[in-house]
């Protein structure tokens, strides 16, 4: 499967570079309206848990154990891990987050996540 993922915040403009966008967030991201976010998915379901969330936090500290933690509930999760995948396939891809630490969120996750299933 020849695929390209690529990670982008909502709050940059779309480009057609993007191909698919998929929103990887559980919630909506605030200030953007859902005509100017262009996405092709919203994969809600495979957006950290909110327990998992709300115990992140987005501190530095904890980025080794919410790793961890979130890749367990992707692993857990195998029907929506499919979709995406499905999504993604032979495309190129842009999994659209919220979090300001463009290094450590989610969405670095659930890209590593996808590209070693491949």
């Amino acid at each position: 499967m020849s695929q390209t993922i690529k990670l982008k915040r909502a709050y940059e403009p779309p480009s057609k570079s993007d191909g698919r966008r998929i929103l990887v967030e559980r919630l909506w991201p605030r200030g953007i309206k859902k005509q100017d976010a262009a996405l092709f998915a919203w994969v809600k379901e495979l957006a950290p848990s909110t327990e998992l969330r709300k115990w992140y936090d987005h501190d530095p500290a904890k980025w080794p154990e919410f790793q961890k933690r979130y890749t367990k509930e992707l692993a857990g999760n195998g029907e929506e891990v499919a979709r995406l995948r499905e999504i993604c396939a032979a495309k190129t891809a842009t999994f659209i987050f919220a979090a300001k630490n463009e290094e450590r969120n989610s969405a670095v996750v659930l890209k590593k996540y996808i590209e070693n299933l491949s």
